[in-house]
């Protein structure tokens, strides 16, 4: 390794089989970029504990490493172990939404943010608004996984208190999802799905002010200051937006469909939010 030059240690797992997604192509894209900067190796999620703090990374990047819950144990040792020494992860593990779990969908509802209304207890059902269905997912997941549709006559009947507890969501019949996807506190580039039953066949975006402007309050109240966000939201009957989630953890990018110069725009940004991560610019 040059000694001008950082040395990056890469979190990813090449092998994870993402539904509609090639993980492995775009962090083989990112890695291929970011050498130009940093003199980088790429690791496992489950190696990861034990290889950050050898031979002496300057940073870590957390990226396409599947779903937390696959390797929560390794997962909490990284974040202890980054935390208690003070090692720069990008992104930034401070972060409120999809990093802690999907509490924040609950406590954003009840402080009157525009997200899908969202209940963790049997006591809030009434809070709800009437739908034919009811979307019940774990606090802790991803990719779908644990997700069911059910009616309402069961929502009571359901183990609310059972593992890490469960969240409730009107089934909302939105137009079309929208994800906007965020550098620090930069927005780079809106992607969305026109058909709601084919979530990764997406298109570019074009956002309205009024649309960034509400992507921007949740990029905003999360109060991360490097890193990569996608937020993702849903277009309600009524034309307003809803989040859906802020993925703060290592949201997929779908940089293979993007332009060149919006693409490289993007590797640009991440390049320099590293480089202010680590005091160089």
């Amino acid at each position: 390794m040059a000694a001008d030059r950082p040395r990056l240690l890469f979190v990813t797992d090449l092998a994870y089989p993402a539904k509609g997604r090639r993980y492995c192509d775009e962090d083989i894209f990112l890695t291929s970029r970011l050498r130009e900067d940093f003199d980088l190796a790429l690791c496992h999620p489950l190696d990861a504990p034990a290889l950050m703090d050898s031979p002496g990374f300057d940073v870590v990047v957390v990226r396409n490493s599947g779903p937390v819950l696959h390797h929560q144990a390794a997962y909490d040792a990284f974040r202890e172990r980054a935390t208690g020494r003070g090692t720069p992860v990008c992104t930034q593990l401070t972060g409120k939404g999809d990093q802690a779990g999907k509490q924040y969908l609950v406590d954003l509802t009840a402080q009157g943010f525009p997200v899908i209304p969202t209940v963790d207890r049997p006591e809030d059902l009434g809070l709800l608004p009437h739908a034919a269905e009811y979307v019940v997912k774990p606090k802790f997941g991803a990719d779908s996984i644990g997700l069911e549709f059910v009616p309402r006559e069961r929502l009571p009947t359901l183990a609310y208190e059972d593992g890490p507890g469960l969240l409730v969501q009107p089934r909302i019949d939105f137009r079309y999802e929208v994800s906007f996807y965020y550098v620090d506190h930069t927005f780079q580039y809106a992607l969305y799905a026109p058909r709601p039953d084919r979530r990764w066949h997406l298109e570019r975006y074009e956002p309205t002010p009024a649309d960034l402007d509400f992507a921007a309050r949740f990029i905003d109240w999360n109060d991360i200051d490097h890193g990569i966000q996608r937020v993702d939201a849903c277009r309600a009957p009524d034309g307003a937006l809803l989040l859906v989630e802020l993925e703060d953890l290592n949201p997929y990018l779908s940089l293979d469909l993007l332009d060149d110069a919006t693409r490289d725009s993007f590797v640009v940004s991440f390049k320099a939010s590293l480089h202010r991560l680590l005091g160089r610019i």
